[in-house]
């Protein structure tokens, strides 16, 4: 990590003696409960290893989408969308929040319909979204070849730069009050009486009531060396961005070759589902009958592969509190992206979208992306553990989710009424009979 911290720690800047909630990780989560928090007037720390959005909160496409969701996160979704308006407007930084809609386009039939069926799922919530004929989907992306099924639009999705966009709120939270703290690892938590206590930190303890783990990938790690089990693991993917293009569609597009998304620099984002590698390691074992209908549904878009990883800083192992750190020791989650892989998301992409044709890929990244078994967020407290509140497994989907993932967390900790039925998310669900 190169970037000198925008939230520094250090003697002239030292930790707060005692707050009443401690924010793990500054992700897209970590820093929207925060700033919730600090806006409520709660006391809080909010606590990175490394930088602000350094792991998947940078790394992700950028798409704030209700759109092919999972019926259980749309109420969540359309309070997590109200806030990235408010956000914006709150921010006097542009971090490329754009309202231009997201479409998906079917290249056959047989994804056509599973979008109808989609649609017909989640017509109760009154959404903008609606059936795009072929010929419509064709000049969406400047095709008239007739060579696509139909498609998908939702007017109201949202998209924004996620390097930009987290910072801006962490900035947001730390003007509202909130302590934000980079290169500042969580070591451990300190109970009394079955209760959190306080957080101890590579520079010092802090007391506190609550705390809310929103450790991304590392969170399942963090809660093995408390002795809990976490039905979480974590996959790597891969995206690239492109050097300035011709004019695409206003927003987002979805299909199954390549999916791209409009940056503010004139080029594109450039993902595709299914381009996950799962290094496998000791928890992978673990939770293995809990992920299984998961990886029957995916195998064939997931490639496994037994690595390095193995005794990584993911891997199986225990430290103390007064102990150097996994966290410390990988402040951020880096993998290599497959030049091959992005080579052929290149050349899909162009075959697809007339207007990448002979425009340069200028970088291309992997990130670390935390799945549950389900690919629904588990959000609620831990049971027996009073006073930690979970926030993690975005599976994904999570930029977008994130302001609502991060307000249903904040409430938890605050012990306010929840902005949506926390049901679908609660943390023990695979635990139950």
């Amino acid at each position: 990590m190169n970037e000198a911290p925008e939230f520094p720690p250090g003697p002239d800047r030292p930790l707060p003696g005692a707050v009443e909630v401690v924010v793990i990780g500054a992700g897209v989560v970590g820093v929207t409960a925060a700033l919730t928090l600090a806006e409520w007037g709660v006391p809080v720390l909010l606590c990175e290893k490394g930088r602000i959005a350094g792991e998947q909160s940078s790394r992700n496409w950028g798409w704030i989408r209700i759109q092919g969701r999972d019926l259980r996160e749309i109420p969540l979704m359309l309070e997590s969308q109200a806030l990235w308006r408010r956000f914006g407007a709150q921010s006097p930084a542009d971090f490329g929040l754009r309202q231009r809609g997201i479409a998906y386009i079917a290249e056959d039939g047989e994804e056509l319909a599973r979008q109808e069926a989609w649609l017909a799922s989640a017509r109760p919530f009154q959404l903008s979204s609606r059936m795009l004929s072929a010929a419509e989907a064709g000049a969406l992306v400047g095709q008239d070849d007739a060579r696509f099924a139909g498609g998908l639009l939702t007017p109201t999705d949202m998209h924004a730069e996620p390097a930009l966009a987290v910072p801006a709120l962490a900035r947001l939270a730390a003007e509202a009050g909130a302590a934000v703290f980079e290169h500042t690892a969580v070591r451990a938590l300190e109970l009394s009486g079955g209760r959190v206590a306080g957080v101890v930190t590579e520079h010092g303890a802090v007391a506190c009531r609550a705390v809310i783990l929103a450790g991304g990938a590392w969170s399942r790690p963090f809660l093995e060396n408390m002795g809990l089990a976490l039905p979480q693991l974590a996959v790597s993917a891969q995206a690239l961005r492109t050097a300035p293009a011709p004019a695409l569609a206003p927003g987002p597009v979805g299909m199954r070759t390549a999916s791209v998304r409009p940056r503010l620099d004139g080029g594109y984002t450039v993902g595709r589902v299914g381009t996950a590698r799962f290094d496998l390691i000791p928890a992978a074992f673990a939770h293995f009958r809990a992920f299984l209908p998961l990886l029957r549904e995916s195998w064939r878009e997931t490639r496994i592969r037994f690595g390095r990883e193995f005794f990584g800083a993911l891997g199986r192992r225990r430290w103390r509190a007064d102990q150097f750190s996994p966290m410390e020791q990988a402040r951020m989650l880096d993998p290599a992206p497959d030049a091959k892989l992005s080579a052929d998301l290149l050349r899909m992409a162009r075959r697809v979208y007339p207007q990448l044709r002979g425009v340069p890929a200028v970088e291309d990244w992997g990130g670390m992306i935390d799945v549950t078994p389900d690919e629904v967020p588990l959000i609620g407290p831990v049971a027996g553990l009073e006073g930690l509140t979970l926030a993690t497994g975005l599976s994904g989907h999570g930029f977008g989710f994130g302001p609502g993932a991060g307000l249903l967390a904040a409430q938890f900790a605050a012990g306010r009424e929840p902005a949506a039925d926390p049901a679908p998310f609660a943390a023990d669900r695979f635990a139950r009979p």
